[in-house]
């Protein structure tokens, strides 16, 4: 089975940049989108091998996210059933036969730290959200979890500590859902390497210097640890400031 995880800042932007084309080339079972910036109804999907799912913001040209699937989901639910995390269209979750899996884009904490307050309670409930379905059966989580991990996960650390997505709060609540029984794939099986990055600004060739950071993942429940044959960030794919990330189970 073949996952991808992709934010594409705009989906009816990154369609005009080759969407369909990557697509075609990959092939994916199941494709995870974050920052859709869709309604329903802004765009007409030509992906017949797919069935689609939507969770739309409520403020137009804002987040949103989507998962197009060839493989027939048991059940779908949107959102953490929580009122006011529930407006920003930032959570889709999948039964499949032998896991669940959760599609997030993370709140970003906003210049200054001035959303952290709401982060930090957003970060307890979604753990809490995970938590309970793994105890039914275990997690696939992907997303935009707008937070670089480590100092490896960043190009400048030494300048970011108190950045959104960097700063040592944000860190501490990852750390805390890896603890609680997850798995952070790629760092898992590439401790060491350096330069791996899924986002990059749009400022000062960020991209062209690979002066990035790694804030899109996959993180699956420890036990299907074994059942994961590779996990590739495809940082050659345009189209967005985000790379997709994909990963391809036994």
């Amino acid at each position: 089975m073949n996952l991808i995880t992709w934010n594409v800042n705009g989906l009816r932007a990154n369609i005009k940049k080759g969407f369909y084309d990557f697509v075609a080339d990959n092939n994916p079972d199941v494709i995870c989108l974050q920052e859709t910036k869709l309604q329903e109804g802004q765009v007409e999907m030509d992906l017949p091998d797919y069935e689609l799912y939507w969770n739309y913001a409520e403020k137009k040209g804002y987040s949103g996210t989507a998962i197009f699937t060839k493989v027939k989901p048991l059940s779908v639910t949107y959102g953490l059933d929580i009122a006011h995390h529930d407006t920003e269209g930032r959570v889709i979750t999948m039964e499949f036969d032998e896991f669940y899996l959760v599609n997030v884009y993370t709140p970003n904490s906003q210049p200054e730290l001035v959303r952290l307050s709401y982060r930090m309670e957003w970060e307890d409930d979604f753990r809490a959200h995970l938590m309970e379905l793994d105890k039914i059966k275990p997690v696939i989580l992907c997303g935009d979890l707008n937070v670089a991990h480590q100092e490896i996960d960043l190009k400048n650390p030494s300048t970011n500590r108190k950045s959104a997505g960097f700063s040592d709060e944000e860190r501490a609540k990852m750390t805390t859902l890896l603890d609680s029984g997850f798995v952070d794939v790629f760092r898992h099986f590439n401790p060491d390497l350096t330069g791996a990055y899924t986002w990059w600004s749009y400022l000062r060739q960020a991209r062209s210097r690979n002066a990035g950071w790694r804030i899109d993942y996959f993180v699956l429940s420890h036990r299907l640890l074994p059942t994961v044959n590779e996990i590739n960030i495809l940082s050659d794919i345009l189209g967005s400031d985000h790379c997709p990330v994909e990963l391809i189970l036994k």
